[in-house]
């Protein structure tokens, strides 16, 4: 039995894809268990680019098979459309596997979404505006409605109708927006049931029975950890659980199940929306890490701000996570720079921090605490073996190793597949 979860170890936006891809070559399954499509993987495969928004990435490998598990909510629309996408790349999309009980979002979650961002003005969040937060306060708040549901027609309409006797009192009051029809979201909705209803199982059970036969099960998040809704920079966060204890809940597995825990990390570091960052430039450094790192949302296409690589924020993603392996992404992209910082501390006014601030106000006024390392300079796309990189490319990750207190496995190079040196 093999399990392990590949999870975000920032502000997402990590280089998770191809990370799940590497592994996903040896797994039986692997498993979305938070998030909606507000976020996606980029694979790149040859010449060909895959943006995956819900499938999980081990769609690429025919004995693999993807699973959306009950801690994820899923549009159907844009599920569906991915699926076709999929299929004219001549991938199965016969073998996704989607929970019954993950819940859906609907229509008037992604109206709500928009008028919500657009009432909070200077203040608003960032959201992708799809749905995503909307969807899960109704979940928690009991009134989502679940793929299930969608397979008992009267048992949906009545769930869509006692949603929008709230709903429409809301929207136009309070949002100066129109109220919406149940009847037509009723029929859009029952319009995907049949398409949907082969890949709808109990997901738990599927992984249950998968790790008892001896499977390798792999868990992917979306997002990253400073966006997880509990321990990430709140308000400015997801609205699920990206962290290693979200793939136990989303996925219905317990955790005594779980073998090994990698964080993906970039080696500088990004984040897309508003919310702090400490290390964030606003100077050409910053500049060309955008321009050389391709930053822009997979989803979105937002412009990602991008800074030095925090050493504080990623001991805690360490901490949280119970991280056994940092997989390293993005090295190549330093080779633009003479002098490297990485930020190991904090300090606002007459205070240090070496940790992580429990305080949201802390965390808007601090300033990075900088050590300066050598640059490298050279080309590294092409190196394969830790000992064939430049001196000062390895005293880097050795450097990020010893100050995270977890092992470094892997660093990426580029972003094909083969563009990467595993750390024996």
């Amino acid at each position: 039995m093999s399990a392990t979860i590949v999870l975000g170890a920032q502000w997402g936006d990590e280089g998770k894809g191809r990370v799940v891809d590497y592994f996903a070559e040896t797994a039986d399954y692997v498993v979305r268990y938070q998030g909606g499509n507000n976020a996606g993987h980029t694979i790149i495969v040859g010449e060909q680019r895959l943006a995956l928004s819900l499938i999980p990435s081990g769609i690429h490998y025919p004995d693999c098979t993807p699973v959306i598990a009950s801690g994820t909510v899923i549009d159907p629309a844009v599920l569906l459309a991915e699926m076709d996408m999929l299929s004219e790349k001549n991938l199965d999309t016969s073998r996704v596997r989607l929970s019954s009980n993950a819940h859906l979002i609907m229509p008037y979650h992604r109206k709500l979404d928009a008028a919500i961002e657009r009432y909070l003005g200077q203040n608003q969040i960032g959201t992708t505006k799809k749905g995503i937060g909307p969807a899960y306060t109704d979940k928690y708040s009991r009134f989502g409605i679940r793929v299930q549901d969608l397979f008992d027609p009267k048992i949906f309409a009545e769930k869509v109708e006692a949603a929008l006797e709230e709903k429409n009192k809301i929207l136009p009051r309070v949002y100066n927006t129109l109220p919406m029809d149940a009847d037509d979201i009723v029929t859009e909705y029952l319009g995907y049931a049949e398409r949907l209803r082969p890949m709808v199982t109990d997901t738990s059970l599927l992984l249950h029975e998968a790790l008892r036969e001896g499977k390798n099960v792999l868990f992917e998040g979306a997002q990253g950890t400073l966006l997880d809704v509990d321990h990430g920079t709140y308000p400015f966060v997801t609205s699920s659980n990206p962290t290693a204890g979200g793939a136990v809940v989303g996925s219905g597995i317990g955790p005594k199940a779980i073998d090994e825990i990698v964080g993906v990390a970039k080696a500088y570091i990004s984040r897309v929306g508003t919310g702090p960052f400490p290390t964030e430039l606003h100077d050409e450094v910053g500049d060309t890490m955008i321009e050389l790192g391709g930053e822009y949302g997979t989803v979105t296409g937002r412009r990602r701000r991008c800074g030095w690589l925090d050493l504080v924020a990623l001991r805690y993603a360490v901490r949280v996570n119970s991280l056994t392996k940092i997989f390293l992404t993005k090295m190549d992209i330093l080779s633009a720079f003479d002098t490297i910082k990485v930020a190991t501390a904090y300090r606002s006014g007459a205070e240090r921090y070496d940790h992580f601030p429990s305080q949201q106000s802390v965390l808007y006024h601090c300033e990075p605490v900088y050590e300066e390392l050598d640059g490298w300079g050279d080309d590294i796309t092409g190196v394969r073996e830790f000992g064939d990189l430049p001196k000062a490319a390895r005293s880097y990750v050795e450097y990020v190793q010893e100050a995270t207190e977890a092992p470094i496995g892997w660093v990426s190079v580029g972003p094909e597949r083969s563009q990467l040196i595993e750390i024996t």
